[in-house]
C-alpha cells in the first residue's frame, strides 16, 4: 500500500457559485420568462415576436449552460460546441420558416 499525496486543485480552477448567485441567477431566469410572455400578449410585436423570443431564449440558454451546467467555468470550448449547435439550429429553423412562409421571392 503506497501513500499519495492529497490532489490539489489546478491554479486554473475556479470555484462554483454559491447558493446565493444560483438564487439570484434562478430570479433572472424568471424574469426573461415574464418578459417572454409579456411579448407574446402584445400585439404591436407580433411582426418581430419570433426574433425577440430567439434572442430570450438565447439568453436564458446561455445562462442555463454557463451556471447550472458550470460550462462557464470549464474550457471556453466546450460553451463554443453549445453555441455552435444552437446557432445552427437557429439558422435551420429560420430558413425552413422563410422558405415554407414564402418570405423568399424567388
Amino acid at each position: 500500500m503506497s501513500a499519495h499525496a492529497p490532489v490539489e486543485a489546478t491554479p486554473t480552477e475556479h470555484a462554483h457559485p454559491g447558493a446565493r448567485q444560483y438564487i439570484q441567477i434562478a430570479a433572472v431566469l424568471s424574469v426573461l420568462t415574464a418578459i417572454e410572455v409579456a411579448v407574446y400578449y402584445i400585439g404591436v410585436l407580433r411582426p418581430v415576436l419570433v426574433v425577440i423570443l430567439l434572442v430570450l431564449s438565447t439568453v436564458k440558454f446561455g445562462l442555463v449552460i454557463g451556471f447550472y451546467m458550470h460550462l462557464k467555468f470549464d474550457h471556453r470550448i466546450f460553451s463554443g460546441m453549445f453555441f455552435f449547435g444552437l446557432g445552427t439550429a437557429a439558422f435551420t429553423i429560420i430558413m425552413l420558416t422563410a422558405l415554407f412562409h414564402g418570405w423568399f421571392n424567388i
